[in-house]
């Protein structure tokens, strides 16, 4: 697979995503003007029960499809049966259970808001052998057209219904659109069909690979959404918007940045996944271009704060800024985790993933655990220390697997983090200075940005200076590309 090709599925899958996103921001923006966080609340515990059962679709056979060498339109066909089925006997437990859930939560509208956002599993489990497809074969263009048509879509919907008083069916309606839309559009864009075929062997085959990621995903899922489930329980609904809002802004940014780099990255490492050397290669250079990148973003984000949730989304949403800044520490090194996962997948080594979803589980459960009997904000500090835990954890195994320790790791990402914290200090200060919001946020947006890329290019960091060549090189090619086809 040459750089070329990596490149400019990379660069798709980036916009993709900052198209999708970008749209997102700006209609989560609205809508949290529009209603109230307790609304926000009500979701994100039909969410957290959704997410939980997604695993089950969205983990395993699709990971199976993407490493495998020699897949097939007989394993693509499998799975797509498979998934099908599966969801609609999931969504008729969840149907029959919804009753239930209301009443453990006290809340008589879970049920109908369970029903409906519950189908989003059977679209899912449509979409989901279609989405392996697009990554095994590179073909990131696709996702552009598919995710951008189903954001631009639910945006107007979820607007729409917010400033007609529909309150949380406002949210619903604009998520189920969304998925409902981007499944569409991708089936009618990528050109591969289920054939009649299905292959109880090729699925035992691949399920021996992918029940492991199903095991792991379902423990990773159910151990972050049960803080959530938790609060929900414990406290109250606006507690529970404010620890969720204060985790979408960095989320929003992983989103864009990391799980682009991530997408793309696991399809290339399996291709290479028997040299080890250039597995070791490609981990290395995604850790340091990925914090890189994230760094600036996430110092940014935690000493703007104040001022970004005031100006954006009004003084209501204030209590969210010290989970913001909790969880933007928490995401500035989850490229470590990422990249090193992936390396392990690419590997083909489900076992030894699994057995670090076992371990981190335990630490992150004991630690939940224990921290819930003192606020939402302990167990925000507890989801801090169990990320550094994981963080060496996940990378220990590539120290035997690559030969890339956690030390080197630390060692390669140093001067990036260092750099964005020095940034960080002068841009904290610039609100002493008692201009207005917009004002102030602009001026903190271009102090830090002078500061950081004028630091990189001072100081020639390796990771800048990578990214400048790689922008070099594209630039050329496109000069030449469009030199040929104007002779």
């Amino acid at each position: 697979m040459t750089r070329k090709t990596v490149l400019t599925n990379l660069f798709w899958r980036f916009a993709e995503r900052c198209g999708a996103q970008g749209v997102s921001f700006v209609v989560q923006l609205v809508l949290a003007r529009l209603l109230m966080p307790e609304d926000y609340g009500t979701v994100a515990i039909v969410a957290v029960i959704i997410n939980i059962l997604s695993v089950f679709v969205d983990s395993g056979l699709g990971n199976a499809l993407i490493q495998k060498k020699d897949a097939d339109d007989v394993d693509f066909s499998t799975v797509f049966y498979t998934n099908v089925l599966f969801c609609l006997v999931l969504y008729g437990l969840l149907f029959a259970t919804a009753p239930l859930v209301s009443a453990f939560y006290r809340e008589p509208q879970l049920t109908a808001l369970i029903r409906v956002l519950g189908l989003t599993l059977v679209i899912s489990g449509v979409k989901n052998v279609q989405q392996a497809y697009v990554s095994r074969n590179m073909l990131f263009k696709r996702f552009f057209f598919a995710t951008l048509g189903g954001t631009l879509g639910a945006a107007l919907i979820g607007i729409g219904m917010a400033l007609a008083g529909l309150g949380v069916w406002a949210l619903v309606a604009q998520q189920t659109f969304n998925i409902t839309m981007d499944t569409l559009i991708l089936w009618l864009s990528v050109k591969w069909r289920p054939t009649r075929a299905f292959s109880l062997e090729r699925l035992q085959g691949l399920f021996s690979y992918g029940w492991k990621f199903v095991v792991s995903g379902l423990l990773d899922t159910v151990y972050t959404d049960l803080r959530q489930m938790i609060i929900g329980k414990m406290y109250s609904a606006g507690d529970l918007a404010f620890y969720n809002r204060g985790e979408k802004f960095p989320q929003f940014i992983i989103q864009n940045v990391n799980n682009s780099i991530d997408s793309v990255l696991l399809p290339t490492m399996s291709a290479e996944q028997s040299n080890v050397e250039r597995v070791r290669a490609m981990t290395r250079r995604s850790i340091k271009t990925s914090v890189y990148i994230m760094a600036p973003l996430m110092v940014g984000l935690a000493v703007t704060a104040p001022v970004f949730i005031r100006l954006l989304l009004t003084e209501k949403w204030l209590p969210c800024v010290p989970y913001l800044r909790i969880f933007c520490i928490t995401y500035l090194f989850y490229p470590i985790h990422s990249a090193n996962l992936n390396a392990i997948k690419a590997m083909g080594r489900s076992d030894l993933f699994l057995k670090l979803e076992i371990q981190k589980k335990i630490i992150g459960m004991v630690l939940l655990l224990s921290s819930m009997w003192f606020g939402v904000m302990a167990m925000a500090y507890s989801m801090l220390v169990s990320c550094a835990a994981g963080q060496l954890i996940n990378s220990w195994p590539n120290r035997r697997l690559l030969g890339y320790s956690y030390r080197s790791q630390i060692a390669d990402i140093l001067p990036s983090v260092i750099l964005a914290l020095a940034m960080g200090v002068p841009v904290l200060a610039v609100p002493f200075a008692g201009w207005n919001g917009l004002f102030t946020l602009t001026v903190q947006i271009l102090l830090g940005g002078v500061i950081y890329i004028g630091g990189s290019a001072l100081l020639r960091l390796e990771p800048f200076m990578y990214l400048l060549e790689t922008a070099k090189q594209l630039l050329h090619r496109k000069r030449a590309a469009d030199a040929d086809a104007q002779a």
